[in-house]
């Protein structure tokens, strides 16, 4: 069996608009805060040479890192109820059949439609069937720590999201930043004509049909287009919007 990881690492470095604060505490703290505090009573250090355990304390968004985003991050409701949260949503969604796409042909911030779908996955002589989780590759994860990463990935247009939930598939993802193409787009075009249906459209076609996203995906230039699992179990936050995972594509 081979295993690649799909996953980024959390850290400070990421360029992102909410970004992750990481307070590193090494084994002589530990032994301090942790000696002070669960050995009251005891004479002298009780740990190997002053070592106690390290740890790390972190303040982040659920949608800090490789996540995945819960119904319930797109909308109140979903399909007239309300939406499920990331700890309802069920497991055997997040290890299922994987399939890559491969758009690092279309440039920075290029909005993708059913037609880019179906002509990707004829290259690849690949039809979809029920619940395979579709990668959608660009590369951005090669310039995570750029500044511009939020402004480079491609995206999903609200038709091309519609295409892949009604081929069945549940589960959805990118190596970019975000599922719909970026922010800084999605705002100059409201700005030259204000209307629905332009921010967050991909994002909003939750509220109509159940699926999740996952962003911030990794390393899928060394995957073959299919022929692997996707594991991507998200982090089990109650009442959370999204959950952190350790996504990996699994060879048998």
């Amino acid at each position: 069996m081979k295993i690649i990881d799909l996953s980024v690492t959390i850290s400070e470095e990421i360029k992102e608009p909410l970004p992750t604060k990481i307070v590193y505490e090494d084994h002589k703290e530990g032994a301090k805060k942790m000696g002070g505090k669960l050995f009251e009573g005891i004479q002298g250090d009780v740990f190997i040479n002053g070592n106690g355990p390290a740890g790390e304390f972190l303040t982040v968004t659920s949608h800090c890192g490789t996540h995945v985003d819960a119904p319930y991050h797109y909308y109140p409701t979903c399909e007239g109820k309300p939406s499920r949260t990331i700890d309802e949503m069920p497991l055997d969604w997040f290890y299922r059949d994987g399939v890559v796409l491969d758009f690092t042909d279309k440039p920075d911030g290029y909005m993708f439609e059913p037609e880019d779908l179906i002509e990707k996955l004829a290259a690849i002589n690949y039809t979809l069937k029920p619940f395979d989780i579709v990668l959608i590759r660009c590369d951005a994860d090669k310039r995570l720590h750029h500044p511009d990463f939020v402004k480079i990935h491609v995206g999903a247009s609200a038709k091309a999201t519609h295409w892949l939930i009604d081929q069945g598939i549940k589960v959805m993802g990118t190596d970019g930043w975000g599922w719909d193409i970026p922010l800084h787009i999605q705002a100059a075009d409201y700005k030259a004509n204000p209307r629905d249906g332009v921010i967050w459209q991909a994002h909003y076609v939750g509220i109509e049909k159940e699926y999740c996203q996952i962003e911030k995906l990794a390393n899928l230039d060394q995957l073959p287009p299919f022929g692997f699992k996707v594991a991507c179990f998200p982090a089990k936050i109650k009442g959370g919007s999204a959950g952190w995972t350790r996504a990996v594509a699994i060879f048998e």
